[in-house]
């Protein structure tokens, strides 16, 4: 699994184990590394974030990988291919083999159709340094072309060998359940749905979207699972912090922010509990999301700092008991009013 650095678990906790990916044969760590925060600042996606150093993105995936992350998610949009570059470049400067770092990307779909996922998967073979693509996944819903027309597009790319797995994002529950049953007639699973997931926002449990990858064997893969720093709880101790967000991310999750008297109940059972682990409410809220539905949810949490990648793969390194998850799920029911 790696080396921990300094949030040991409490006696007789586990390491959390691999996993599969959705009914693939790859095996992926509970934990990715989202990887939007390379993008350079590029296109209109990418400026979400400032430019990161060169040698602090370096650091963020050594780091990563010898806490025992195995997996990268990035995309087509994040820097219209930034992100790809930066990784790829980054993991074969670490001489790390395909199989120890697998890479997930996306196909943007907006004002596009399904034959631009063929036309176009040369290009991010080239962006990537013609790394392997273990998980290609639709970024939106939103295309020119059906989701049938879709799936049957990757399809062809898992059958030409130029990506091993197929995944969606966003997708809601009967999206899914198409794209499910057309890979299925070509003999491919769909294993993954990426969708926004956190203790702060458990729609997918409301939807269908839970119930049916739980179904249907597909690995739900949280995005914002830390609602960008706000289960971090950093800005509950230090309001001022919100000015030193960039605008889009304030203006992104302004109802959230203004009501952090709302969500400090939250805060302080993660915390409470955080404090049994000598670990951070971070990596409570983190390991709650991995193992609350066994082993159908993984997340990506992002960093832009060699801390917060330290902090990720802490979470790793304890296995929260069925009553701390308890605890933990209802404060997270009360503060959402569900």
């Amino acid at each position: 699994m790696g080396r921990v650095f300094g949030n040991a678990s409490r006696s007789g906790r586990c390491m959390i184990p691999n996993r599969k990916l959705g009914k693939s044969s790859l095996e992926i760590s509970a934990l990715g590394l989202g990887c939007w925060q390379f993008s350079k600042g590029s296109g209109i996606v990418g400026k979400y974030w400032s430019a990161l150093d060169d040698q602090v993105i370096t650091d963020i995936i050594r780091t990563s990988l010898e806490g025992g992350i195995n997996w990268f998610d990035t995309a087509e949009a994040y820097g219209k291919g930034e992100s790809e570059k930066v990784l790829a470049r980054v993991l074969n400067e670490l001489d790390k083999e395909d199989e120890k770092a697998l890479v997930a990307t996306k196909w943007w779909p907006l004002f596009r159709g399904a034959t631009s996922i063929t036309s176009t998967i040369d290009q991010r073979l080239a962006c990537l340094q013609n790394r392997t693509i273990h998980l290609y996944q639709i970024h939106q819903p939103f295309s020119f072309s059906s989701i049938s027309k879709q799936m049957k597009a990757m399809a062809e790319l898992v059958q030409q060998g130029k990506v091993v797995t197929v995944g969606v994002s966003n997708f809601n529950a009967k999206q899914m359940r198409e794209a499910h049953q057309v890979l299925a007639e070509y003999d491919i699973p769909l294993v993954s749905n990426q969708m926004k997931y956190s203790l702060l926002d458990r729609k997918i449990e409301q939807n269908g979207v839970m119930e049916a990858a739980k179904e249907l064997g597909i690995t739900i893969i949280a995005y914002s699972p830390l609602e960008q720093g706000l289960l971090t709880g950093k800005f509950h101790k230090n309001p001022e912090l919100l000015q030193a967000s960039s605008r889009i991310r304030r203006l992104t999750n302004r109802k959230k922010l203004n009501n952090l008297s709302q969500t400090q109940p939250l805060i302080d059972t993660l915390e409470e509990i955080a404090d049994q682990y000598q670990v951070s409410a971070s990596q409570v809220a983190l390991n709650w999301l991995i193992t609350n539905h066994g082993d159908t949810v993984v997340a990506i949490p992002g960093a832009t700092k060699v801390q917060h990648a330290k902090d990720n793969v802490g979470t790793l390194t304890f296995t929260l008991s069925e009553d701390e998850r308890g605890q933990i799920d209802q404060a997270s029911k009360q503060v959402l009013g569900i």
